[in-house]
């Protein structure tokens, strides 16, 4: 008997499940790897389902690996390895004791199989210069079928909402890129809908205010937009300047536009408005950056100026929206990329038409 092919660990025995063994232990990526493998869902020649995994999502190990290389960096969520064979426990000596010894025998590759946490593992597996250890949470089952039980079990738990976790997000920092653009447009979203005089005051649906009506998420998506290459875009990563400029630039427009569209405005529900809804709360924030680029709007009645262009050409709560020959019933847009991109270049071409017939006028 080969020593080196057997892998030992302290672990933590609860007691759970009458028949099903699980335990807990300590280890690193390289010694993860020796026991465990990730087996990716697929067909073999005869079409039978083999494995189980999701393919690797690479932006999601990026983001992770660049997390963990920090100094400050934890991954307090264990990886779960699911084992038929080849591993086992050894009984502590004291009989009252959780504590025991895991014996894993990898003479013939890894045993285990990873339940959950592969892109974690990924990530750990490319760190350089770190021996990150990790929690592993293992069980031993007798045939596969309860193995892909488990891991259905396992992966079926419902996540957080993403609209609670946008919310929570200007409380950290240290985030991904990603992560960072998302906590800017959250932080905004709150001061627009909490601050007193803003024009969006209450009327923002969150998970902390939800009689609001004008989804978080959707405005948090203008405002990214807008950072990226808008009006906002002087304020990206600069959370102070967007609180007090940002913030109040959005707040004077929005004012604007439930002025020149107050019928559309009042009463209103996403339902009974597309003004409210998702769509046309993106496609107006692109208005909001075209205004502020070509005319300098920054105030209520500079924007207001601009949006009384659009007079006559919208059907926000009835009638038919023209797109060139085509005709959408107001109700018909969706908030889905292909309408809001159509809406979004409808009200935009509209401005430009117009604002060039005055310029003409003029």
């Amino acid at each position: 008997m080969n020593k080196q092919h057997f892998l030992r660990f302290d672990a933590l025995a609860p007691v759970q499940s009458e028949k099903l063994t699980v335990f807990t232990f300590v280890a690193n990526a390289a010694e993860v790897a020796r026991i465990a493998r990730i087996e990716r869902a697929g067909r073999d020649d005869g079409g039978a389902l083999q494995g189980f995994q999701r393919p690797q999502i690479a932006g999601h190990i990026r983001e992770i690996r660049d997390y963990l290389e920090k100094p400050n960096s934890i991954l307090p969520n264990a990886i779960v390895v699911a084992f038929m064979g080849h591993a086992w426990l050894e009984p502590a000596t004291n009989p009252e004791s959780r504590l025991c010894r895991l014996v894993i025998d990898t003479s013939n590759g890894p045993p285990g199989w990873i339940v959950d946490g592969q892109q974690r593992f990924t990530a750990l597996s490319e760190l350089r210069g770190r021996d990150f250890e990790v929690l592993v949470s293992g069980f031993l089952c007798e045939t596969e079928e309860e193995l892909q039980k488990q891991f259905i079990l396992v992966n079926n738990t419902r996540p957080l909402p993403k609209a609670l976790v946008y919310e929570l997000l200007p409380k950290v920092g240290d985030l991904p890129h990603r992560m960072s653009s998302r906590s800017q447009a959250a932080l905004a979203t709150e001061a627009l809908n909490y601050r007193k005089g803003s024009s969006l005051r209450g009327l923002i649906k969150q998970q902390t205010n939800p009689k609001g009506v004008i989804r978080d998420t959707v405005l948090q998506r203008v405002i990214m937009n807008s950072l990226s290459d808008g009006a906002l875009r002087l304020y990206a990563g600069e959370d102070e300047l967007l609180l007090d400029r940002g913030v109040t630039m959005m707040s004077e427009f929005y004012h604007a536009v439930q002025h020149v569209f107050a019928d559309d405005w009042a009463g209103k529900t996403p339902k009974t408005s597309r003004l409210i809804h998702g769509t046309g709360i993106i496609a107006l924030g692109y208005v909001m950056d075209f205004l502020n680029s070509v005319t300098g709007a920054a105030t209520r009645d500079e924007f207001a100026s601009g949006l009384r262009l659009l007079k006559g050409r919208t059907a926000w709560s009835g009638g038919e929206w023209e797109f060139g020959a085509e005709r959408r019933r107001w109700n018909g847009l969706q908030n889905v990329p292909s309408d809001v991109r159509q809406l979004s270049l409808h009200l935009v071409q509209v401005l430009k038409r117009r604002l060039a017939e005055s310029e003409r006028a003029a």
